[in-house]
């Protein structure tokens, strides 16, 4: 057993050397002291366990039970936080009291052995709570919830969010809480999609149901008719897109046309906006092309936006069909230049193609196409994301970015600044602004509005409604709003914000909005205290990176030194929405909580860096900002395992009530099950709640479902509890929103989600599948 201790006594002693030299550079730093007393407890350790002195064993205890009082102190009784501080500890206090038991006296063998199985046990008991999930909220006991009125009449899944209300709510009650437990796949569709990574490939597709078939499309544009109680396919058509980055159809739109035409042709329109930039229209019956659209059904939307490169300008996410029209504006490739392609928000007509109207906010004169020799105003903010559509207002809600580069705002034009990161409520027949909220003022932290709104329809109190607006945003703030007037219905005000550490060329506001009447989501302020890491010894790294960052909580500017942004600017809240129960209004959402590290340079520096450590340079990565005097670099903020530095959770999936402004309830989202250290799978299901994206669908079953995970699996909960109350394993991971319809031949309620990868997974598929309750259930 000698070598086996005096393995012990080296790894201890070499744990203790990190831990004391990295604990002192934490000190010279202002951190804080334990390190440095729990390395040099260890370091003496070690080196009396190699002269097998008992006194080593007994330090290695000390160093554990005085890690208890510690790490109460900093962090409370939350379980992650304490993993990190006690794991390590406590399970070197449990193993060097086992082999203490082989070289004591006989007379204390039994019991030596016996404390050190009890610390054993006590450890294993410690790290088994990884696998229950802590930090929940739950609903206060006796909270009301009506149950919706029993349906299972079927009506269409028309556009992205369901309806262009955009709450992603299903109002059938056939699957509910009480028989969720029992669905089963129904059938597997296979797109045959080969998801190119390389080209930032992502199935984030959300299907259209319209009557017995749905509609579905792949990342490079590949559109399929299937039927809605098999799978089967009915008519395959392929655009023949391609762009070299950012490939993505997150949805379809679907046309009717009042009156059928004689020959029955393109009398239904599926609608879609393709990676290289074309609006097309198909019969929904036949797939074929529709004649009458465009030219052979193929509209051009570069038309007006000057000289576009291959992939700086397309639509990735769903086109909103109102009305008659199509309402189209388009993703631009973020940071990599001033004067990128336009913002223009365009309304083509839905029967011809016809250009209706245009949105020009940098040249609002400009209502249609440009004159001639002229563009639309380039570098413009943008709408990448989802509009929504009130009809009986006649209103667009348009969710816009910022100029480019998103990161530096000297010499923006006044109208960027004025528009950047608002809600744009435009009128449906003129495209003309009619009102707007900004979330940001001169934003240059990437603080786009990136999802669609919710409509959101709320008791008055006086036994009327209030016409509300909910919008997610990045920051993780929820903005309430009434739809009519962008008048607050939940206050916001204005706050001191850090302007210290900016580039001096840089403007920036005093003031930011906060959405103080409801509840923030996933943006904690980060402290030391706060840090984490899988082990203590990363958990230190974290805390010595954290004090080298520049932070100063919410709004830090990003300089020319190395800053932290919080939350990062894949949020907060992504594109994924909210969905919304109409009846109980509760509003579900999933979240991001994963900070970035971030900072300008002058651009010869720039240059050397990238040339230096063979960066490639891209939109959503380190940016070149071209036309502008910095580069800019951005990366999430991990461990040198490869483990976010914040602690858990992740990601959470959160209901929200509308009535009282309140988290109603919160669960973390998914587990480690794929995730681990130095990016190995752990296949270890701890649900700490990992970053989540696509959103979630509710039902009037009182069920939420949600599949975004980066686990591979769906899942549902009870809309009243967030208790898990089904999940069902997919072959890989999924970045998609589900849909529930009921299908007009059979009768059955389905739930269906697009299967192609979790969000920055190397695992793809191209599967589109279906759950059902049994054939015998009703």
């Amino acid at each position: 057993m000698t070598s086996i201790n005096r393995i012990f006594a080296s790894l201890v002693a070499l744990m203790g050397l990190g831990l004391l030299l990295g604990g002192a550079y934490l000190l010279t730093l202002g951190g804080s002291f334990y390190y440095v007393l729990a390395g040099w407890a260890y370091l003496s350790a070690g080196v009396m366990l190699w002269r097998r002195q008992v006194c080593g064993v007994w330090l290695l205890v000390a160093v554990a039970v005085l890690s208890v009082p510690w790490a109460l102190w900093e962090s409370g009784t939350f379980y992650w936080a304490l993993f990190p501080r006690l794991l390590v500890p406590a399970a070197l206090a449990s193993i060097g009291l086992l082999l203490l038991s082989t070289w004591s006296p006989a007379d204390s063998r039994r019991r030596i052995r016996g404390l050190g199985v009890l610390a054993l046990l006590g450890t294993a008991v410690f790290f088994g709570f990884a696998f229950t999930p802590h930090g929940v909220v739950s609903p206060v006991s006796g909270t009301p919830f009506t149950a919706a009125a029993t349906n299972t009449t079927p009506s269409n899944w028309s556009a992205y969010g369901r309806t262009t209300a955009g709450t992603r709510y299903a109002p059938f009650t056939q699957i509910n809480r009480d028989n969720v437990q029992d669905l089963k796949v129904a059938w597997t569709y296979r797109t045959g999609a080969k998801i190119q990574l390389d080209k930032g490939a992502v199935d984030s597709n959300t299907p259209l149901q319209i009557e017995d078939t749905l509609f579905t499309c792949t990342p490079d544009d590949r559109i399929a008719a299937i039927d809605a109680d098999t799978g089967v396919e009915r008519w395959k058509f392929d655009t023949h897109s391609a762009s070299p980055i950012w490939n993505r159809c997150r949805g379809l739109g679907y046309y009717k046309l009042k009156e059928a035409p004689a020959d029955g042709v393109c009398a239904e329109r599926i609608v879609n906006s393709t990676i290289d930039a074309r609006l097309i229209e198909l019969d929904s019956k036949t797939g074929k092309q529709c004649p009458g659209f465009g030219s052979d059904g193929v509209v051009d939307l570069k038309q007006g936006m000057g000289d576009v490169k291959p992939g700086f300008y397309f639509q990735t996410s769903a086109p909103l069909v109102a009305r008659d029209y199509i309402i189209i504006s388009g993703w631009v490739v973020d940071n990599y230049s001033r004067g990128e392609p336009s913002g223009v928000i365009r309304a083509f007509d839905a029967r011809t193609g016809a250009l209706a109207w245009a949105w020009d906010l940098g040249n609002p004169d400009i209502t249609g196409l440009p004159p001639a020799g002229q563009t639309y105003t380039p570098g413009t903010p943008n709408m990448w994301t989802a509009a929504a559509y009130d009809d009986q207002l006649g209103l667009i809600y348009a969710p816009l970015g910022n100029a480019t580069p998103d990161f530096f705002g000297m010499e923006r034009p006044p109208h960027s600044d004025e528009y950047n990161s608002s809600l744009v409520a435009l009128d449906i027949m003129t495209g003309r602004p009619k009102w707007k909220f900004q979330t940001v003022h001169h934003d240059i932290w990437d603080y786009d509005l990136p999802s669609q709104p919710a409509l959101v329809d709320l008791p008055d109190g006086q036994g009327g409604t209030i016409p509300g607006v909910l919008q997610t945003t990045k920051r993780g703030q929820l903005f309430l709003l009434n739809r009519a007037t962008g008048e607050p219905i939940a206050d916001v005000v204005e706050k001191p914000v850090p302007t210290a550490g900016a580039v001096p060329e840089e403007k920036l506001s005093p003031t930011q909005p906060y959405s103080v009447g409801m509840p923030t989501i996933g943006a904690e302020h980060l402290t030391e205290k706060k840090m984490w890491g899988a082990t203590m010894f990363d958990q230190l790294m974290c805390r010595i990176m954290f004090k080298q960052l520049r932070y100063e909580g919410d709004f830090t500017p990003i300089g020319l030194t190395k800053a932290l942004d919080q939350p990062g600017n894949i949020g907060g809240f992504n594109w994924g929405s909210v969905s919304y129960d109409p009846v109980n209004h509760l509003a579900y959402m999933n979240d991001i909580r994963v900070p970035n590290i971030f900072w300008l340079m002058p651009r010869d520096e720039f240059n050397t860096w990238t040339k230096t450590h063979q960066i490639e340079v891209s939109g959503h990565g380190p940016s070149p900002q071209l036309k502008t005097p910095y580069g800019q670099a951005i990366y999430i903020w991990m461990s040198s395992l490869g483990v976010p530095c914040n602690q858990p959770p992740y990601g959470t999936v959160t209901a929200v009530d509308l009535n009282t402004h309140k988290v109603a309830w919160q669960v973390p989202a998914g587990t480690t099950e794929q995730l681990g250290p130095l990016g190995i799978a752990s296949h270890l299901p701890m649900p700490m709640g990992m970053p989540t994206y696509a959103g979630t669908m509710t039902t009037a079953g009182g069920l939420v479902f949600f599949a975004g995970y980066q686990d591979y699996y769906i899942r549902a909960y009870d809309g009243q509890s967030g208790k898990l109350v089904w999940e069902h394993e997919l072959p890989v991971g999924a970045s998609a929103t589900p849909i529930s319809y009921v299908s007009p031949t059979t009768g059955k309620q389905y739930v269906v989600i697009s299967v192609g990868g979790a969000a920055h997974s190397p695992d793809t598929g191209d599967y589109v599948m279906a759950f059902s309750l049994p054939t015998s259930q009703p």
